[in-house]
């Protein structure tokens, strides 16, 4: 990109969107929010009551105004995310419609089926195998360089923070000179359930600067995720330049921050338990389940909003159209009624469907891409980490926050 065309900054220079997003996801009251959750489990499935509120989160300013109704069981979290001409992604226009734009999660079918038939195409297991070897190794390796001669790390603040979206301004070849500002924006984008005006600035700015690149990457033939998806096309049908736009301004939320969390609590269970550590790092075949229960036990989002487009009953609850349904993954990933012990990491469990990717119409897109960087990452720590574990002179992870969770730090030892 020219450097006239350089990505710019917030108007002012001192927000530190970094600090308000993460205030706004990790507090709370400090507690294990799913022991909550299970024990109001045990006397009804759906509540008339705002999460945010039960577990001391900051409320949701776009959302003030709607009923709010918390579902819990795991049969009644199913039919919402699986019904969606009755529990509509519509509801994301009100928050984080407003800096995407016209992103997928705002839509219902026909437009999103019809939208997401395009963006599968550059995201197919086929394709995003061959990004292991071309964009993940190279980032993973090279983060581990930094610090494996030292004999101990935290793997969240020198790695797992780092590597996805490392991989994200890979796959789009952004300048080098714009990556700070780049995520500082994208960030930025977030806080919009907190912070409206500087949501709605950053999303400004980061549709500005797609469009620039869109329109030197059209018809370059380039590689990149950018080129790839300008030139989609099915039967005819290319991607609007406003859904492709919005699709991006997402890609560092739905892509980099959620694997950052699910790889920092698949570390944090692995080496909180020994025994399934030693037998991962003995057999890498394994590595397929650790990830996947890890997704069960401490998934990245643990709640999906959806709004009642007419009036539902829900284990016996009258919930009005115009309702605000939170969908609590997270309580279906711990739901006695589905899995043994549900609040233990086990990675030698029976296999069940989980919901770390969500469930339905509007499954992640780029869970497969995911699951690749997640192995990757694993066998790359334990092939330049000899003997790791968890450092005994720090407290062990504890994974916290209320709707995206995410342990502060992995503080580990290994022999340099």
């Amino acid at each position: 990109m020219h450097r006239s065309n350089r990505i710019a900054d917030f108007d002012d220079p001192s927000f530190d969107p970094f600090a308000t997003f993460e205030s706004a996801t990790q507090s709370g009251s400090g507690e294990d929010p799913y022991a909550r959750l299970a024990e109001m489990r045990r006397q009804k499935s759906v509540f008339e009551l705002d999460y945010r509120e039960l577990l001391g989160s900051p409320p949701d300013l776009t959302m003030q105004g709607l009923p709010k109704y918390m579902v819990l069981g795991a049969a009644d979290i199913q039919q919402v995310l699986e019904t969606p001409q009755l529990f509509s992604n519509t509801i994301f226009e009100r928050n984080v419609g407003l800096c995407f734009g016209r992103s997928l999660t705002v839509m219902d079918a026909p437009e999103h089926t019809r939208y997401r038939r395009l963006f599968q195409k550059a995201f197919m297991p086929s394709v995003v195998s061959k990004w292991g070897d071309t964009l993940v190794d190279p980032v993973v390796h090279g983060l581990i360089e930094g610090f494996k001669g030292k004999g101990r790390a935290d793997l969240v603040r020198e790695f797992t923070q780092y590597y996805p979206f490392q991989i994200i301004y890979r796959q789009l070849e952004l300048p080098q000179a714009d990556i700070a500002v780049f995520h500082k924006l994208a960030v930025g984008l977030t806080c919009i359930v907190v912070d409206v005006a500087h949501g709605v600035e950053a999303s400004q700015k980061l549709g500005a600067y797609y469009a620039l690149l869109l329109d030197e990457r059209r018809n370059g033939g380039g590689s990149d995720l950018v080129s790839t998806l300008a030139q989609a096309e099915i039967e005819g049908e290319r991607l609007p330049d406003e859904v492709l736009v919005s699709f991006l301004r997402q890609l560092i939320n739905a892509a980099g921050d959620t694997t950052y969390r699910a790889t920092s609590s698949l570390l944090a269970g692995l080496l909180s338990n020994p025994d399934q550590l030693d037998a991962v790092r003995r057999d890498r075949a394994l590595i397929p389940a650790a990830i996947e229960e890890a997704l069960r036990w401490e998934p990245p989002v643990t709640v999906c909003p959806r709004l009642t487009l007419q009036p539902v009953v829900l284990d016996d609850v009258q919930i009005p159209a115009g309702a605000e349904i939170d969908a609590m993954t997270g309580a279906y990933n711990r739901d006695p009624a589905r899995y043994d012990k549900p609040d233990r990491f086990d990675i030698g469990r029976k296999p069940l469907r989980h919901m770390g990717f969500a469930y339905g119409a509007h499954v992640c897109i780029g869970q497969h891409l995911a699951r690749v960087e997640m192995t990757r990452a694993l066998n790359a720590l334990f092939d330049h980490l000899p003997n790791l574990r968890l450092d005994p002179d720090y407290e062990p992870p504890q994974v916290t926050g209320v709707n995206m969770r995410v342990p502060a730090a992995v503080h580990v030892r290994f022999d340099a």
